[in-house]
Parts: C-alpha cells; sequence; structure tokens
C-alpha cells in the first residue's frame, strides 16, 4: 500500500510505501504521542480515513525527507492525501476473494477489483505475498 500524496499544480504524485511493520520505534512512539493512540489502533484508523492519524502518517514521511518539518506545519486538502493499494496487492486480493465468495457477490467484487486494478500502481518492488497494512 502506498501513501500518495498529491498537491494542486503537480505533475506526478508523491508516492511512499506504507508498510506499518516497517516503520521504526521512534517514528511508532511519536506517532503514538501525537494521535494518543497505541499503534494497532492508528494503523486501522488510518484505513478508516481518521484525518489526524493521516497526518501523523504524512508528517512521518515528509520527516524523513526534511528532517526539519514541523508538524504544524503538515496540511493538505482531503483529496490530496490517500492511500492506494498496488496492482500486485490488488491481484492478491482478487485471489482472495474467489476463495471467500460466490455467485453474484463473487462477480460484483470481481469487477469492482478488476476496474482498480487497471489503475493501480504497478509496484515492481514488491516482493513476496501483499499483507493488510495492519500493525499486530
Amino acid at each position: 500500500m502506498f501513501l500518495v500524496l498529491k498537491r494542486e499544480g503537480d505533475e506526478e504524485p508523491t508516492r511512499w510505501r506504507y508498510e506499518p511493520k516497517k516503520l521504526m520505534s521512534v517514528e511508532r512512539e511519536d506517532i503514538e504521542r501525537r494521535t494518543g493512540r497505541h499503534f494497532a489502533q492508528f494503523t486501522s484508523d488510518v484505513l478508516q480515513g481518521n484525518s489526524l492519524c493521516r497526518r501523523a502518517l504524512l508528517f512521518t514521511y515528509l520527516r524523513r525527507d526534511h528532517p526539519k518539518t514541523k508538524f504544524e506545519d503538515v496540511d493538505f486538502a482531503w483529496d490530496e492525501l490517500s492511500l492506494e493499494y498496488s496492482r500486485q496487492e490488488l491481484q492478491t486480493m482478487r485471489e482472495g476473494v474467489q476463495e471467500s465468495l460466490h455467485g453474484d457477490e463473487l462477480a460484483a467484487t470481481l469487477r469492482q477489483i478488476d476496474q482498480q486494478i487497471e489503475d493501480a500502481y504497478d509496484d515492481v518492488e514488491a516482493s513476496g505475498k501483499a499483507e493488510l497494512p495492519i500493525a499486530g
């Protein structure tokens, strides 16, 4: 999964690989302090669209590139920041639903996933089986 920032006027979005289990302990602890959530709850809230959690995540990645970035300076319009599954992750999900869904529900879900696959970012660096971005 990727955290994607595309500000108005940007030709290309900035894309960071979002793997909660790969965040460093200092980053996780900072996120917990800023959001008031334990890390597992934070990862769930990021996926559900919590603004503070997404801002804290964006801050974490921006600070990696620009260490003097201040949390107070991190601001974005809601449509400028998104989470996106890679093509490979969507293909893994597609395989999973084929094992768990049937009939019309399966057909509708496959159509939806196939449509997302067409537009998804091709993560050529992906290796192994895709995991959901929830810290366990």
